[in-house]
């Protein structure tokens, strides 16, 4: 018989972050996958204090992880990891036999979004089929309306032309929901990412007026990444122009591009058997006002919006065709800088690796 692995080669194989914490807070120990949630190896984490390596938002958790007899579970805890800001699970165990003692596991909320992309597309696709049935007789009313405008006299053009109007705005937006509530993601491959970023400024330019200032902090050094430069070209799109929108009514508008590698950020979806590592990451800055408090929480749910005027089906076409990729992406508001940043995360193409 096999002997079965020793404690330590388990809790080494946990897809979760694991530390160990001695009763003054200080990690004594971390799992791999500690060391990638952080972005810190083990011989740096060891001997530094838990709340220096996690800057936590909630004054209540706080206080609990101070407690040296409180076990917490929580999810969706806002904290600051270095420069990063992430939303976490966190639960912290005592150990009876070592009083002041502690595990405390950590996990990127995201690491659900898969399970949760699939959910939604199935909660899309009623909608999708309605969106079909719709289209036909949307057609019909559109061609009415032109056989109309000729037999009308010119008082009445206006009423017709805004029937067919309203009958292509319709149409648009249901276009919209339709790949939305698609089901097959788009093939991905090796792209070079400034490539893809490059087509997509050069679009949202053509398109935009008013003396807004463009930044680009780009890494020349990156790998290519795997994703579909059909879908990253719309994503990006979509994110340029609505930091173009939001920066117009500033004093000075200002939208950045960055681009960087950053270590640690493990997506827990399976692909080829093993976790997807998401180290690229492009920053799309602006300097408006930011999202209203009030949807910023749910700004990628289908019809939510923070335009006046928008149809709030932008950024969840954005979220799928990223997800789509085996990416993630999340936005902050940085109130100090005046700045609202989105990233977007995707995986490194592997030699021979592809659709």
């Amino acid at each position: 018989m096999v002997a079965p692995p020793a404690p330590g080669d388990q809790i080494a194989g946990l897809g979760f972050a694991l530390l160990l914490i001695d009763p003054d807070l200080r990690v004594v120990e971390a799992n791999p996958a500690a060391e990638d949630l952080l972005g810190i190896g083990s011989a740096r984490l060891i001997g530094q204090t838990l709340l220096s390596l996690l800057t936590i938002v909630n004054p209540r958790i706080v206080e609990q992880v101070r407690s040296p007899d409180v076990r917490i579970v929580a999810r969706g805890v806002d904290m600051q990891v270095g420069e990063r800001a992430m939303r976490c699970n966190l639960t912290v165990s005592t150990l009876p036999s070592h009083p002041g003692w502690r595990v405390v596991t950590l996990s990127d909320s995201s690491q659900g979004e898969r399970f949760e992309a699939q959910e939604r597309r199935g909660t899309l696709r009623g909608p999708a089929v309605l969106a079909h049935e719709i289209k036909n007789p949307l057609a019909a009313i559109k061609g009415a309306a032109q056989l109309l405008t000729r037999k009308v006299g010119a008082g009445e053009a206006p009423l017709t032309a805004l029937i067919a109007d309203e009958s292509d705005r319709i149409a648009g937006l249901i276009d919209r929901m339709q790949r939305l509530g698609r089901e097959r993601a788009e093939p991905v491959g090796p792209l070079n990412l400034h490539q893809a970023i490059h087509r997509a400024y050069s679009s949202v330019r053509l398109a935009s007026d008013g003396p807004i200032a463009w930044r680009e902090e780009f890494d020349p050094s990156l790998p290519p990444v795997l994703a579909n430069e059909g879908a990253l070209v719309q994503v990006l799109v979509n994110l340029m122009a609505n930091a173009r929108d939001a920066a117009r009514d500033s004093v000075a508008p200002q939208v950045t591009i960055q681009t960087r590698f950053v270590s640690g950020l493990v997506m827990n979806v399976i692909r080829l058997g093993r976790p997807v590592k998401l180290p690229i990451e492009i920053r799309v800055s602006d300097n408006g006002t930011g999202i209203d408090p009030s949807v910023a929480d749910n700004i990628f749910e289908p019809f939510v919006s923070s335009k006046p005027n928008g149809q709030g089906l932008g950024l969840s076409l954005v979220q799928k065709l990223v997800r789509d990729m085996d990416g993630r992406i999340s936005h902050e508001r940085d109130e100090a800088a005046g700045l609202t940043h989105f990233r977007v995360h995707l995986p490194v193409a592997r030699s021979g690796e592809g659709a």
